[in-house]
């Protein structure tokens, strides 16, 4: 007997959205809350918190 899908909050909307493979959005709702979502990282509204970076460690440009 398969199991009932599992149903998550949508992290931008709250919406009930299943958590299963057939859900290519999971853990959103649809493509429109995943791309508000992306658009904020790349808008640097989100940031992962911890100490800044560290200029003399990034990557260089040089290949």
């Amino acid at each position: 007997m398969p199991e009932p899908a599992r149903l998550v909050r949508c992290p931008h909307c709250g919406q009930l959205a299943k958590a299963t493979p057939e859900n290519p959005w999971r853990p959103f709702c649809g493509r429109r809350c995943k791309l508000i979502d992306l658009g904020a990282w790349l808008d640097e509204d989100h940031r992962i918190p911890g100490p800044p970076g560290d200029p003399d460690n990034a990557p260089s440009d040089e290949s």
